[in-house]
């Protein structure tokens, strides 16, 4: 399949797509995936839809506002026209969005998109280390951040040569009041369908950041496959959830699906599994997107009856035990709808709903893909063997610049790091991850990354890093530390490295246990030997 003419001026992203041999198979076997040549995300989601539903329906909630979508389509107009016009935006040029989920950001996102920009969005809880890696390797032109959230952005901006507009706030040169003038009109960049909507960052298991490359009919295509054939929102939902929009996860369930439909959203931007449970109740949300872990919160806090309007729960992130789904189901009615995804495709592509479900599986392949278990030889495994988990579908794995495409595409397929088993009636069943990587309460943490912080202390010599089982997380970070010589092996030590990796990195990613070694296991080459540390961890 040719690429259509590019609407990009700046021709940065069309120009480091990898090559096309390295590229996934792509299939477009539903009939609402076969997209016109010429598509901007944008106006399908917002301007498509008032014009069809009208511009008086809720699109946007939080705490403090309610917006129409007459009112997000005006707004993000606005604030398309100061970026193209005064700002300078080209088509093409990545833009970084940074800040917590409001409405805000997701009139931000919209204006990047209708002026033909490409969206960089990242979570408030990353370094400036992290924020110029990701300048670097995108090669941003600008940044919008939350004016709460300029501190770690600042340095990132100043080292990239790159402007930064905070919105949000009550100075003069605030983004929101620097657009309030603008006309609430817009004619939206005529972008291909096969033109670059989004660079998703990943982190990946060595802490390098990738950035996966997404098309505007792929932000469409996971609307059109899990949104409406697993998910099956309808216009009256309320959804709600607690991943970041910078999150595929949350992008898709808290703002492509339900916009998609004429729906509308709760913004949370930050909140406990409590206060979450609070506020489904208090706004009715019947549509609800968290991790496995906050399930269980939910659960062991005795708040599950908070829930009573929630209709559909969907967990992803991280594995979604049995007992959790059992507990929940038990208790609420609720059955929940688990799922695997992956930034490199998007959104989710394994999972099941309603009579589909079976309780420990993940599910089956979301309609519009295709899954399959593979062998060391890259051939489809024996039903019940364990293999490594591979999918096609409308969307796939395109990496910017990267040499790590190779690994993720094989033979056409998508290799996602998992190990799973499918069963005879087309069930997959989890068993374990492939690479580095820790899940922990549905945050992919790569073990190297927090190395790498933690061997900037002074008092480290050396350290590995490795996932410790966790009935509540699923897995925590768990370091192995080798300190200098007569530097304090103790409680007050162990707290002084998790502060610093908390200042290093995003605090999440912190060792939440550290034990004190004298040296670490190795091989006879000298390379450390990180799976006797999990089999350590795993027996315990």
């Amino acid at each position: 399949m040719e690429l259509a003419p590019s609407a990009h001026v700046d021709t940065f992203c069309r120009d480091n797509l990898p090559p096309r041999e390295q590229w996934p198979d792509f299939r477009f076997d539903l009939p609402e995936l076969h997209y016109p040549q010429r598509l901007n995300c944008a106006a399908a989601l917002l301007d498509d839809v008032v014009a069809e539903h009208g511009a008086d329906r809720p699109a946007l909630r939080s705490e403090r506002e309610t917006w129409s979508y007459g009112q997000l389509l005006a707004r993000a107009n606005q604030l398309a026209h100061y970026l193209s016009e005064d700002a300078g935006l080209l088509p093409g040029q990545r833009v970084l969005l940074r800040g917590p989920n409001n409405p805000w950001l997701v009139a931000c996102w919209f204006a990047v998109l209708k002026a033909g920009g490409v969206v960089v969005t990242t979570v408030p809880m990353l370094r400036s280390g992290e924020i110029t890696q990701l300048i670097d390797l995108t090669r941003a032109s600008l940044a919008l951040c939350d004016h709460r959230f300029v501190d770690d952005l600042e340095p990132a901006t100043s080292a990239g040569g790159i402007p930064m507009l905070r919105y949000g706030g009550e100075d003069a040169e605030d983004l929101i009041g620097l657009s309030a003038a603008k006309p609430t009109e817009f004619v939206n960049v005529d972008t291909a369908a096969d033109d670059v909507a989004l660079l998703a960052p990943t982190s990946g298991t060595t802490g390098n950041p990738k950035a996966t490359m997404h098309f505007h009919r792929d932000v469409l295509a996971i609307a059109d496959t899990f949104g409406k054939h697993t998910v099956a929102g309808r216009p009256d939902d309320v959804f709600t959830g607690t991943p970041p929009l910078a999150f595929t996860f949350g992008l898709g369930g808290l703002l492509v699906f339900p916009l998609r439909i004429g729906a509308s959203t709760l913004l949370i931007e930050r909140a406990t599994p409590t206060e979450l449970a609070e506020a489904v109740e208090r706004h009715r949300a019947t549509v609800l997107f968290t991790a496995p872990t906050a399930y269980r919160a939910i659960l062991r806090a005795g708040q599950q009856h908070r829930l009573a309007t929630v209709r559909r729960a969907v967990s992803a992130g991280e594995h979604l035990p049995k007992p959790v789904w059992q507990e929940l189901q038990d208790k609420t009615g609720i059955e929940l709808i688990d799922g695997i995804g992956s930034t490199e495709m998007l959104h989710v592509f394994i999972s099941a709903s309603d009579g589909d479900i079976r309780p420990g599986a993940t599910g089956k392949a979301v309609p519009g893909y295709t899954a399959a278990v593979l062998d060391a030889d890259g051939k489809p495994a024996p039903d019940g063997t364990a293999g490594r988990l591979a999918v096609t579908g409308p969307t796939g794995c395109r990496y910017l610049a990267d040499p790590r495409q190779a690994v993720y595409v094989q033979h056409g397929w998508n290799v996602t790091g998992d190990t799973y088993i499918r069963d005879s009636d087309g069930y997959f069943w989890y068993q374990a991850r492939s690479d580095d990587m820790i899940v922990s309460s549905g945050y992919n943490i790569a073990a190297p990354e927090v190395e790498r912080a933690l061997e900037q202390h002074p008092d480290v010599v050396e350290c590995a890093v490795v996932a410790r089982p966790d009935a509540e997380r699923g897995s925590t970070v768990h370091a192995v530390v080798v300190l200098r010589e007569g530097a304090a092996q103790d409680a007050a030590k162990v707290s002084e490295l998790q502060d610093f990796t908390k200042q290093t990195i995003a605090p999440y990613k912190y060792p939440r246990s550290i034990e004190f070694a004298a040296a670490l296991p190795r091989t006879s080459t000298g390379k450390v030997q990180r799976f006797r540390l999990r089999e350590t961890e795993a027996a315990r």
